[in-house]
């Protein structure tokens, strides 16, 4: 099953219509509203990733950078596959892509992305498959005073520059600056 890859830079609707449901599907709490994501994208805080089969929308992506030009860091902010191809590597090879184009088009030190950190079966499934994909998750548990779950960053370095140097609180940093740009007007 091949996979094209598209990063949107701007706003499109039609896109939306093919990427939305998958958005929605995966994301029925703690995502954020569709007036947000279309607010990040048309400010370029964010881009849309979308992982095609043919003309089908298989998985997505919501993501944005954190840092200056000096320390790039990709804030992986939604990702998803389509429910009917879960299971199949999708996810894997979608973020492959992403990884490989924050590199090339952006030059990043290093993929950030926070994960629930309840210990919960499908908890534990997402952890590994970030660990599969070659992310470490830090001791940090990060409890926000908006959402009743606790959240654990997870980092992917990509420069031998980087590296976590304490639990994971400075990575927390990254990831708070990124959704506080997000809800900004």
């Amino acid at each position: 099953m091949q996979l094209a890859f598209k990063t949107l830079t701007e706003w499109n609707e039609q896109w939306w219509d093919k990427l939305g449901p998958i958005y929605r599907d995966a994301f029925v709490h703690g995502a954020k509203p569709e007036k947000v994501l279309r607010s990040m994208v048309s400010r370029g805080i964010a881009c849309l990733h979308a992982g095609m089969i043919g003309e089908e929308a298989a998985a997505m992506a919501v993501a944005g950078f954190s840092g200056g030009r000096d320390r790039r860091r990709l804030i992986l902010d939604y990702m998803a596959v389509r429910r009917d191809l879960r299971g199949k590597g999708l996810g894997k090879h979608l973020f492959a892509q992403i990884r490989d184009w924050a590199v090339r088009e952006y030059q990043a030190e290093a993929v950030i992305i926070e994960a629930e950190a309840k210990d919960t079966e499908e908890n534990r499934r997402r952890l590994a498959f970030w660990e599969s994909c070659g992310f470490i998750a830090t001791s940090y548990v990060h409890r926000y005073i908006w959402v009743p779950e606790p959240y654990r960053a997870l980092a992917l370095p990509l420069s031998p520059d980087f590296a976590v140097t304490d639990d994971g609180q400075s990575l927390f940093r990254d990831i708070i600056s990124f959704h506080r740009k997000s809800f900004r007007r």
